[in-house]
C-alpha cells in the first residue's frame, strides 16, 4: 500500500487530535463523536497505544450514573455546529448531546488488547482493561434497560442520530410521525461547510430537531423516552452490532479473570440470539429495521443488512440469501458496500446514508465475512475500501458508482480504517 497514504493517515489523526479525544472533522464535526472516537483508537493502535487507549478513556470519563455514554461530548465552545449544548440543555458538565450512538467501544477495546497482548504489553495496559471492562458493561446494561425495554433482544433508537445512519430511508416512514409544528427557526451549520446534496433534508433536520425537544421535554429520562418517544424503530445496524460487542465483551472479561461478569454477560447475549429473528424481513429475505410502534419493517435493504456475520449470525438459510443480496448489488455498483441498495428508489450515490459507501461500515462488515468463512467477499469488500481512499482521498464517505467523494475531507476514522486494514484479513 502507498506509504505517502499511510504517512497521511497518520498525519490527520494527529491534526485532529485535540489532546485525549479526537475530532471527525474540524470544520464538520469539531467535537468527540461516540462511535468514531472507537474506530479512530484503532488508526491510533498502529503507532501509538497509549493515545488510543486514551482515546476510549476520555468517550467514557462523561458517562452518565445510569450507564449512558451520549454520542457527542463538548469539550469546548464552538458555534460552527447545530444543535450545541444549549439545544440539547443535559444539564451535564462537560455539556453533552442526550442520545447515545452505535456500541462499538467493547469490540475495540478488544482489539486494543489484542494487539497489546501481540506486543507483550497486556501487563501496562491490565488495569486499564479492567476499568473500561466494567465502564462499558455498564453501558451495555443501559441498552438493555433503556433500548429493549419490551426485552426483544433488540436495539431500540429513539432518534435517527442514535443510529449514526441519521437519514437513512429506514426511518423515513417511522418519523413522519414527529410532531414539527413546533420547532420553529432554526440555522443548520452543515450545510453552510458541504453541498446540500450531500446532507439530510431540511424535513429529515426538523424531525430531528423535534426530537431533540421531545428528549429534552423528558428532561432526558431514557426510561421515560423509550416507552414513550414518537420514534422507536428496531434498528439492525445497532442490533448486530452491540451482540457482536456483548460477545467481545464477555471474551474480554474470561481473560482478565472476570469470570462472574462474563456469565452475566452472555445471559444478554442469549436473550439477543434468542430475539434477533425479529428483525428477520422474510419477504425481502433480509435483514431489516423495523418500527416497534406499527409492527412494520422498513423494506430497505442498507449496508448494515450484512452486520449479520459480524455479529456471530451464520445459520445456512439466512447465510445463502444474504450472500444472494451481496452478489447482486456487486453487479449493480463498482465499490462495495452502499448504505442503500443501489435497487431500491431511495438510492442517491451522494446523499449521506441514502447510498454512498462507509469505511468503518465496511471494515465491520469485512470482519464479519471472514470470520464466517467467506474469504472471497471479505477481501473485495477490503479491496474496495482500500481502493476508494486511494483513488479518491480520506473522505467522509463515497460513492459506490464512480468514487466521488461525499462529505467533510480528512476524515479522522476514514484514516483510522486505511491503517487499520493494512494487517487484517
Amino acid at each position: 500500500m502507498p506509504t505517502s497514504l499511510t504517512k497521511e493517515a497518520h498525519d490527520i489523526l494527529l491534526r485532529n487530535d485535540r489532546g485525549g479525544y479526537t475530532v471527525p472533522n474540524s470544520r464538520v464535526y469539531p467535537f468527540q463523536w461516540n462511535w468514531d472516537s472507537a474506530f479512530v483508537a484503532l488508526g491510533f493502535d498502529t503507532f501509538d497505544r497509549n493515545r488510543a487507549w486514551k482515546e476510549v478513556e476520555t468517550l467514557f470519563e462523561v458517562q452518565w450514573e445510569d450507564g449512558f455514554v451520549p454520542h457527542i461530548v463538548f469539550w469546548q465552545e464552538d458555534d460552527g455546529y447545530f444543535p450545541g449544548p444549549p439545544v440539547w440543555d443535559t444539564h451535564h458538565s462537560p455539556a453533552t448531546s442526550g442520545i447515545t450512538q452505535p456500541p462499538v467501544a467493547a469490540s475495540v477495546v478488544r482489539q486494543l488488547w489484542e494487539s497489546a497482548g501481540l506486543a507483550g504489553e497486556q501487563d501496562a495496559f491490565r488495569d486499564r482493561a479492567v476499568v473500561l471492562f466494567h465502564k462499558i458493561w455498564k453501558w451495555h446494561q443501559w441498552f438493555a434497560r433503556n433500548r429493549d425495554f419490551e426485552g426483544r433482544g433488540v436495539v431500540v433508537a429513539v432518534h435517527p442520530w442514535e443510529t449514526g445512519r441519521d437519514n437513512s430511508p429506514e426511518w423515513d416512514v417511522p418519523a413522519a410521525a414527529v410532531d414539527t409544528s413546533k420547532v420553529g427557526e432554526y440555522q443548520r451549520r452543515d450545510t453552510t461547510h458541504l453541498d446540500s446534496k450531500m446532507r439530510p433534508t431540511k424535513s429529515d433536520y426538523d424531525r430531528f430537531v423535534a426530537l431533540v425537544q421531545f428528549g429534552r421535554s423528558l428532561n432526558w429520562d431514557h426510561a421515560a423516552i423509550g416507552a414513550t418517544s414518537p420514534f422507536r424503530v428496531a434498528d439492525v445496524g445497532m442490533t448486530m452490532i452491540l451482540l457482536r460487542a456483548n460477545r467481545d465483551l464477555c471474551w474480554l472479561a474470561k481473560d482478565i479473570g472476570l469470570t462472574e461478569a462474563a456469565g452475566d454477560v452472555q445471559a444478554i447475549i442469549d436473550r439477543s440470539v434468542a430475539g434477533v429473528g425479529y428483525l428477520w424481513d422474510e419477504s425481502l429475505k433480509a435483514w431489516c429495521s423495523r418500527d416497534t410502534i406499527t409492527g412494520r419493517f422498513s423494506g430497505h435493504i442498507t449496508s448494515t443488512s450484512f452486520l449479520s456475520f459480524y455479529a456471530g449470525l451464520d445459520d445456512p438459510g439466512h447465510r445463502h440469501a444474504v450472500l444472494a443480496h451481496l452478489e447482486r448489488i456487486a453487479q449493480r455498483v463498482e465499490y462495495l458496500v452502499p448504505s442503500l441498495d443501489p435497487d431500491d428508489a431511495d438510492f442517491d450515490l451522494l446523499r449521506y446514508w441514502r447510498g454512498p459507501v462507509w469505511s468503518v461500515v465496511n471494515y465491520m462488515i469485512a470482519r464479519g465475512l471472514a470470520e464466517a468463512g467467506v474469504p472471497q467477499w471479505a477481501q473485495r469488500v477490503r479491496a474496495d475500501t482500500l481502493r476508494l481512499i486511494e483513488v479518491t482521498g480520506f473522505y467522509e464517505a463515497f460513492s459506490p458508482v464512480d468514487g466521488r467523494a461525499s462529505g467533510g475531507d480528512n476524515f479522522s476514522w476514514t484514516a483510522a480504517i486505511w491503517l487499520a486494514l493494512q494487517d487484517v484479513l
